[in-house]
Parts: structure tokens; sequence; C-alpha cells
């Protein structure tokens, strides 16, 4: 299925909404994500992004198939003695799932930041209940780390955290 990676618009707050409001996602994301998800929230998401942008390289990007925005990824750059790495984060609307896009899009968008940010390493954390995250990470070039047990709670339940990371030199 084709798709493309662009900085968010205002007008894909309504796309937004839509698609990242799913209990399914909520489910294996942080709980920074609001959840019901709104439009006012899309829009207020939107504008952050671009106020980001507008300082320094993007790093957050809608995928939009079908002219709509009906999922994302991003990078949270690392701090002090991390800025040397980010932390990438993504999601996908539901009836897009199992179809390969979302392997591509962390690949490509690995790609982009580690050729418009300063890092020599890319990382994520997926609880220990969402195998799926875990092998898009994998078919993306990402190794598996370690296992953080008991690190992380989400409705209430205890899970373990695995670690994935891909190096600037393993795929530049």
């Amino acid at each position: 299925m084709e798709y493309t990676l662009r900085p968010w618009q205002p007008e894909d707050a309504v796309s937004l909404a839509r698609y990242i409001n799913n209990i399914h996602i909520w489910n294996q994301v942080r709980d920074a994500l609001p959840y019901p998800y709104t439009e006012a929230d899309a829009r207020s998401y939107i504008a952050m992004t671009q106020e980001e942008a507008a300082k320094s390289a993007p790093v957050n990007f809608a995928v939009v198939i079908d002219g709509k925005a009906v999922g994302g990824v991003g990078f949270i750059p690392g701090q002090d003695v991390e800025r040397i790495s980010a932390e990438i984060g993504y999601w996908l609307g539901e009836p897009f799932w199992g179809k390969g896009i979302m392997t591509d899009v962390v690949r490509r968008a690995s790609l982009q930041a580690f050729q418009t940010l300063p890092v020599t390493r890319l990382h994520a954390g997926v609880f220990g209940k969402n195998p799926a995250s875990m092998r898009v990470l994998e078919k993306a070039g990402y190794a598996k780390e370690g296992i953080a047990r008991k690190a992380v709670i989400k409705n209430g339940e205890i899970m373990d955290f695995h670690l994935y990371a891909l190096l600037k030199e393993d795929i530049v």
C-alpha cells in the first residue's frame, strides 16, 4: 500500500483524531497520549509539531494514505549526556495493521532521522504484550538490547519493557 511521510498539517486534525482515538492503540502507548482523543487534542498536537519544526529539523511526521493522515512516527531527541540518541515512537490506524506499512515507515523514518538529527543511536521501548511492535522494529533493523523486567505500568498492569536500538553505523 502506498503512503507518504510528511510533517503534520492543520488539515490533518480530523483524520488524526479519527484514527488515533482507538483503545487498541492507546493500550500500547505511553499514558501521555490522551484517551479519548479529540479533534482539539489533534489541533493542539499539530500546532506543537509545527512550532518544533520551525525551530529545528522536523521530528514528527504523519503517515498519509489516500490523502488522509492515518498514522504517525516521531522522535524525542535525548538531552544532556543522551543528546546523541533519540527515542522513536509510532502508531498506525487499526484498518492498516498487518500490511507491512509500519515496518517500512520505521525504516524510512529512521534513515531520515540519522540524516537530519545529530544522533548516532535510535531506541524504542515496547510493552511485553505487544509482539507486533517488536516484529516491526526487528524487521526495520533494530536489535533487541534487553528486557527491563516489570519496568512499566499500563492500565494497572505491571509489565516488562523490551528495549530495541538501531545504530547509525548499522544502516548509513
